[in-house]
């Protein structure tokens, strides 16, 4: 039966979590009761697939918020409240299509059962009772509507979930700090240019760097607030601790794209790890000429993870630490799924704060960061 595969999947779902990320597993609902459900399929005028109903009799949806569990296509599970609310949202939005077109945008007898949440798009499943496609699931998309194939049943699609989960990060399952993220990288491609590359001539016509970073620069703390407890842990560790950080961020950065390769780059990041400040670069120095030729080799290379890296070089050594480690962990996100570990281990695996909210931003005292806007907002709400 399909409800004993939604329970055989679940076990291994709940499982995994329990043993890699149980603050994920933490936002997991209880169950939701028969009752709860049988008004549900009322209030829609629908009928529940037998799978819905065995998800929902093990797990009443998730929490919002940042740990909460989602599915693999970012989409948090919604409990019954949730179902109600989403699928009643989205037969309003189709209110005004014809037959046709409700069918490949919205059905009445579609069922949302998992949220992006920043927009209408998620997961939905047919609960139309004699068609073909009866318990099958598909994912909604606000600007081009629903499309199927994602799987026959939720039993199936949930077996699916869990084999990813069991494949860890082969299957996109990342965890740090207690939390599951869904994250795919793209390994760069360090294997083209040579280090006894000849340098261009001077007035070569070149693309032309930022050189006007400075070491005081602000970063503003809706930068930091997007790399959640990282991010609170960078506003509140010592300067030079950051800076370390920033050290080993760009060293990594500089090996995994290729640009070490190079004994212009090679020699300043040497340098400036033995705390013996480079000499900032005009734009006709070795250093920015080769950093220059490698954006124009990095275009016809179509590699943006080299060129993104040789972009921050110069920022990264001579401008504020803090935006330093946020720009080079950007880039890192997109090269290693590993980068949030790689950081925690740069900045000395100190431990981590909790997510941060607006007071923890509003009552902020860094130099090194604007959060005048949350101190304001902060100030305002608690007059």
């Amino acid at each position: 039966m399909t409800e004993d595969l939604v329970q055989d999947a679940w076990n291994r779902i709940d499982g995994w979590l329990r043993e890699h990320a149980p603050r994920t597993f933490a936002t997991l609902g209880q169950p939701a009761g028969h009752e709860e459900i049988a008004a549900a399929q009322e209030e829609l005028g629908v009928t529940f697939p037998p799978d819905l109903i065995a998800s929902l009799l093990r797990h009443d949806g998730a929490v919002e918020g940042a740990e909460a569990f989602l599915f693999s296509t970012h989409d948090r599970l919604l409990g019954v409240p949730g179902i109600l609310e989403d699928t009643r949202f989205m037969r309003c939005v189709a209110d005004d299509l014809d037959e046709e077109e409700s069918e490949s945008y919205w059905h009445h007898g579609y069922v949302k059962f998992g949220s992006y949440g920043a927009t209408s798009d998620g997961l939905m499943i047919d609960c139309r009772p004699g068609r073909d496609s009866f318990g099958a699931v598909g994912r909604f998309f606000d600007e081009t509507g629903t499309s199927f194939g994602h799987a026959d049943s939720l039993g199936e699609y949930l077996a699916g979930l869990a084999d990813q989960l069991e494949r860890g990060p082969d299957g996109g399952a990342v965890t740090f700090n207690g939390r599951l993220f869904w994250e795919w990288a793209s390994p760069a491609r360090p294997e083209w240019g040579d280090a006894g590359d000849p340098l261009p001539a001077p007035d070569e016509q070149l693309p032309e760097l930022d050189l006007s970073c400075s070491p005081t620069d602000l970063l503003h703390a809706s930068h930091l607030d997007g790399l959640e407890e990282l991010g609170a842990l960078l506003a509140v560790l010592p300067r030079e601790q950051v800076a370390e950080a920033a050290r080993r961020q760009l060293r990594r950065l500089a090996v995994e794209t290729g640009l070490a390769k190079y004994p212009e780059v090679e020699s300043a990041l040497d340098a400036w790890e033995r705390g013996e400040a480079p000499p900032r670069p005009d734009r006709t120095g070795p250093l920015a000429l080769r950093l220059r030729k490698v954006l124009v080799e990095a275009d016809a290379h179509r590699d943006h993870h080299r060129k993104w890296a040789a972009e921050k070089m110069v920022q990264g050594i001579w401008g504020s630490p803090h935006r330093s480690v946020y720009e080079v962990a950007g880039i890192r996100s997109r090269l290693t799924v590993d980068w949030r570990a790689d950081l925690h281990a740069d900045l000395g695996d100190p431990p981590l704060p909790s997510i941060p909210d607006e007071r923890f931003w509003g009552t902020l005292r860094n130099p090194a960061i604007d959060s005048s806007w949350y101190a304001a907002q902060y100030t305002q709400d608690h007059r």
